[in-house]
């Protein structure tokens, strides 16, 4: 298939999910978007204001220690510039003794707050509560999916078949300058699982973060392991920032750290996900070891 054929292809799948995604937003309407001002609730919260209007959307950012301050703004700007109904809300994990402990199930306790907050606003107006949930997070160890569907929440970018190239692809299409905006998952994540989660310790994660976006890294992890700071970048970008090695470990100790780490493999989305797969490893050898020795 030529260049052309296959763009053409991929642009009639695009229209397709769109399409697919505007019915199924009329089918549900009244919605309340979960809008972090990421690519894909930005996707999702831009299409239910586009087809439904602002009486029947109304696009709400849940306010917490692990929203970076960045992406707060970056909702609030993207928010007034499409005209969406926005509203902020406060959610409450940091509450909950079970999220501080920073178990395997961190994501479900925080969903759950989630939806604790924007329950009240769906049952005033009628509404269903939708979060920017695509194909390719039903793969990753994602209890928090599962903790608001479970919870009546509708993942309309699922069920309308996107995936995160998908997504991009049709924010593009739309000219939403989100498009290509790097992945932003929430501060909590950048600690490893058992490490206790506080509002300083995210707001360390945060500081150094968003410095070393003011150096020019946006895509990237700082992974917090006490006084020491493991940096993701993208491996294309590990020799920039060698050369920026002054400015760099500067940056970083402002916000916090003793020590100043670069993980050579690069950034992983996800990548501390990895340990509960060895921690189950190890437990199922341990079980065997122990049959064995019975």
């Amino acid at each position: 298939m030529t260049d052309i054929g296959m763009a053409s292809t991929a642009d009639t799948a695009v229209s397709e999910r769109l399409a697919s995604l505007r019915a199924l937003l009329t089918e549900v309407a009244p919605v309340v978007v979960a809008f972090s001002g990421g690519v894909d609730s930005s996707l999702l919260a831009w299409v239910a204001h586009d087809e439904l209007g602002p009486q029947q959307a109304h696009s709400v950012t849940a306010v917490s220690p692990s929203l970076a301050e960045t992406e707060r703004d970056d909702a609030r700007r993207l928010a007034g510039s499409w005209g969406l109904r926005h509203s902020e809300v406060e959610t409450l994990e940091m509450e909950r003794a079970a999220y501080r402990s920073n178990d395997a199930l961190r994501c479900s306790h925080c969903k759950d707050a989630l939806m604790d907050a924007l329950e009240p606003l769906a049952t005033a107006e009628g509404a269903t509560v939708t979060l920017g949930v695509n194909l390719d997070d039903l793969g990753d160890h994602r209890p928090g999916v599962a903790a608001s569907e479970s919870r009546g929440a509708r993942f309309p970018l699922v069920e309308a078949g996107f995936t995160k190239e998908t997504v991009r692809a049709a924010a593009q299409s739309l000219g939403l300058e989100v498009w290509d905006k790097p992945a932003a998952p929430c501060l909590a994540s950048r600690l490893p699982y058992g490490t206790p989660v506080s509002a300083p310790v995210l707001r360390t994660v945060g500081r150094a973060e968003a410095a070393l976006a003011g150096l020019g890294f946006e895509e990237l992890r700082v992974r917090h392991y006490d006084d020491l700071a493991r940096i993701e970048v993208p491996p294309d970008r590990l020799g920039d920032v060698v050369a920026a090695r002054a400015a760099v470990v500067a940056a970083v100790r402002a916000a916090g750290y003793s020590y100043v780490t670069l993980d050579l493999e690069g950034l992983r989305s996800g990548n501390l996900n990895a340990a509960l797969g060895e921690a189950a490893g190890a437990a199922t050898a341990t079980s065997h070891a122990a049959g064995d020795a019975g």
